[in-house]
């Protein structure tokens, strides 16, 4: 019988959910797997986890999307790299619902075990891996700020409300440094965003066309700052691709370089993590050795490979 360990987050999203922890080992069982579940009990605790197991044939994370970046962190340090998978049950879910997932947290396994083993790209920020974005600026503190209280009282909605607290503070500019295919620019941005994903803080298609497997990422650096031209921008945003925002500079490519002028005042949030270390020197780059078991409801559209 095949191995398979569920690193389970319990203070993800509203609720816990540990009444269906038999059946989500029964039916691990009637896929050939022998099931071990263990609950992480502190921030980076997932990682720790990944890193230290002996070999299994599957580790599954099951949180929000920290929990799934913390697995994936710990699986960057081993030599023998382990097949991974995420089962959603966060508060905003940006990978799950992009992979395909729904809210039936024993549905979305099934479809996991009854899915398809790729290849992903994951990108490198100073050598440390996000699974999926890393952003900077206005807007960006909202989801390690957020009181994990309000998440679980109301949700989404939580951030929203921050959101909106956020909308009325001052916007600064920050003077940077950057290099795109070997090409420098110099400028004032309010918000710069990194990632791999076409749903990002809950916005559906944030880029059209974005491929798990193409060996590049998409970066977005914005100089906005008048409430109202930010109000104008997040619109757009859901309308239409994020080259056609005004005051918006994007780019695909495998290799980003940032300098920031002056230490930032904040630090980055990476897949709704705060990161700990605020540098003015940032390197982006990405790996496609990470195998990734999941759903093949989106698989012909997020793949070049099939």
């Amino acid at each position: 019988m095949k191995k398979c360990v569920v690193i389970y987050n319990p203070i993800s999203g509203k609720k816990a959910n540990f009444k269906m922890m038999p059946q989500f080992i029964k039916i691990l069982n009637n896929h050939g797997y022998e099931a071990e579940i263990i609950y992480t009990k502190y921030k980076g605790h997932a990682t720790e986890i990944v890193r230290d197991l002996d070999y299994v044939d599957l580790v599954i994370s099951m949180g929000g999307d920290g929990t799934f970046n913390e697995s994936v962190t710990g699986n960057f340090m081993r030599q023998e790299k382990l097949v991974c998978a995420h089962i959603p049950c966060g508060t905003t879910n940006d990978i799950g619902t992009m992979m395909g997932y729904g809210k039936n947290i024993l549905n979305n396994l099934k479809l996991t075990l009854d899915g398809v083993v790729k290849n992903i790209d994951i990108c490198l920020m100073n050598d440390k891996p996000f699974v999926y974005v890393a952003a900077i600026g206005k807007f960006a503190d909202i989801p390690y700020e957020t009181p994990r209280k309000l998440k679980k009282n109301i949700g989404y909605l939580a951030y929203v409300s921050e959101g909106i607290k956020s909308f009325f503070n001052k916007t600064r500019l920050s003077e940077i440094i950057y290099e795109v295919d070997g090409v420098e620019y110099r400028g004032l941005f309010s918000f710069i965003i990194i990632s791999s994903a076409n749903r990002i803080s809950g916005i559906n298609n944030f880029y059209k066309d974005v491929k798990l497997d193409d060996n590049k990422f998409e970066v977005l650096l914005c100089n906005i700052s008048k409430k109202k031209d930010i109000i104008k921008s997040l619109y757009l945003l859901t309308m239409y691709d994020v080259s056609k925002v005004p005051g918006i500079y994007s780019y695909k490519t495998d290799n980003f370089k940032i300098k920031f002028i002056d230490i930032p005042r904040k630090p980055w949030c990476v897949d709704g993590e705060k990161l700990d270390d605020i540098e003015k020197r940032y390197e982006i780059s990405i790996d496609g050795s990470l195998k990734m078991m999941m759903p093949k409801k989106n698989v012909d559209k997020l793949f070049v490979k099939k």
